[in-house]
């Protein structure tokens, strides 16, 4: 029986974290039907199955770490009898067998708790192939998972035997329960907490001690909800603890990486009137229709026009030869928070592009940040950085360098202020659309004088668009 052991994505990594599988033990799937999502230091990546069959296990957990050449799944053959086994993935399974199911009421059906969190009744259920000799039982769909942290992803688990204190049926026993997220004073007994692997990862993630709950669910089952109300109102002060891993981790040792380079900052204020102007014109053209169109195109179109006049900003250092290498491409990287990390996407040949074909990228790569589908290509051989910390309401700020970077430019956000105008006897103050702008680059590569002369160009630029054409 085959085994899918975690190929290595592309990017020299050794290990990956399993974040969703996307099928359930006995699915039929097809070769390149899509298996699971990994998420690497660097990407959330999807795999394809590189056979057909029918899912017989899923051999680590979500929300585990695994090294590359680890088998994560086994695929049967389609016509054969898919044995009962998922590792990690359920843990609470036992000797009894499970009884026949019974018809019920939909009145039951809604009293239900699922085992698996994230389910609950939905029409259109996929079904199941049946074991020979063993019992399914069926998790209903529907997310029962608060809101306020949601981690489960719909499967179903196909089962020989379960306690009877795994049966999903909930039952009145008559006996007291605390209300759910309660602490309750080691009345276990050294037993461990009945609860779903996704259940224990959300309490890792909170800093709550499922041995301190006593669960809502189905003969004391710990669910999301339980752990996200002790969480909420529990015990007041206490420490949070959570593992560094996927990108959070890469962008800690980028960052500490980066400061080891010796770097600086300098800033200029820029009155971006022309810019802003220039945009709303943009915007009613018919080659922005459905595009959309902010100061930080301009001021990236303006970089790109600066670079080529100072080329030492779009540099960096090969330690292996001792060398300096000026970048002959600008691929300018835009710093995206992400419901993953911090990330940076860059466009490739930035500064080949028009206004149209720019825009055209940067609503692209939003769109790609925000599904959180950035991938390794996407984040390769930056040449240049801008964040925008504009958006939310900073004015200005000292960013630390992407590794192997000359430079990044920092946006502050845009404001109307009062600002002197004209010269001579045709001065005058007029309120105006002024930014903040600052540049910090490495002060090996990059002198005080080049960095200034590059930020009197971007400044420039965004007061007179016009002055592009002479570039």
């Amino acid at each position: 029986m085959p085994e899918f052991k975690l190929p290595d994505p592309g990017e020299g990594l050794q290990e990956a974290e399993i974040v969703r599988w996307l099928v359930a033990v006995g699915d039929t799937v097809a070769v390149n039907d899509i298996l699971v999502e990994i998420e690497t230091a660097k990407s959330l990546v999807e795999l394809p199955s590189p056979y057909a069959g029918v899912v017989s296990a899923l051999l680590v957990a979500e929300g585990e770490d695994v090294a590359v050449g680890t088998p994560i799944i086994r695929i049967g053959e389609d016509d054969a009898a898919t044995e009962v086994t998922t590792g990690p993935v359920l843990t609470e399974a036992a000797a009894e067998p499970v009884a026949e199911p019974q018809p019920s009421t939909p009145a039951e059906d809604a009293g239900r708790t699922a085992m698996l969190v994230g389910y609950g009744a939905k029409g259109g259920a996929v079904a199941r192939r049946p074991r020979k000799g063993g019992g399914v039982v069926a998790v209903p769909e529907t997310d029962q998972v608060s809101e306020a942290y949601d981690t489960a992803n719909p499967v179903s688990r196909k089962i020989d035997e379960v306690t009877p204190s795994d049966r999903l049926d909930a039952t009145a026993s008559g006996d007291y329960l605390p209300p759910p997220g309660r602490p309750s004073a080691g009345a276990r007994g050294g037993r461990r907490p009945l609860s779903t692997p996704a259940v224990r990862r959300v309490a890792r993630d909170l800093g709550v001690d499922l041995n301190q709950l006593v669960g809502s669910g189905a003969n004391g089952l710990i669910t999301a909800e339980d752990v996200v109300a002790a969480a909420a109102g529990g015990l007041p002060g206490r420490d949070r603890r959570s593992p560094l891993r996927g990108v959070r981790r890469e962008m800690f040792k980028a960052m500490t990486a980066s400061l080891q380079v010796p770097q600086a900052t300098a800033m200029i204020e820029a009155d971006v009137t022309g810019s802003v102007e220039m945009l709303e014109l943009l915007k009613a053209r018919r080659e922005f229709t459905g595009l959309r169109v902010s100061p930080l195109l301009v001021f990236a179109k303006a970089a790109c026009l600066a670079i080529s006049k100072i080329p030492e900003i779009n540099s960096s250092y090969d330690a292996e030869r001792d060398e300096v290498v000026l970048h002959g491409a600008v691929n300018l990287g835009i710093a995206a928070a992400t419901p993953r990390g911090l990330l940076v996407p860059n466009i490739k040949n930035a500064e080949r592009m028009n206004l149209v074909e720019l825009t055209q990228a940067l609503n692209a790569m939003v769109a790609v940040a925000r599904e959180g589908r950035v991938q390794p290509y996407d984040l390769a051989n930056g040449t240049f950085t801008i964040t925008n910390i504009g958006v939310f309401g900073v004015d200005g700020g000292t960013p630390i360098l992407s590794p192997g970077e000359a430079a990044i430019m920092c946006l502050g956000t845009i404001r109307r202020k009062p600002w002197v105008v004209g010269t001579g006897e045709d001065e005058r103050i007029e309120p105006r659309s002024v930014c903040t702008v600052s540049l910090t680059f490495d002060h090996r590569l990059v002198d005080g004088e080049a960095a200034s002369k590059f930020l009197s160009e971007v400044a420039t630029i965004m007061s007179n668009p016009g002055l592009a054409l002479l570039f």
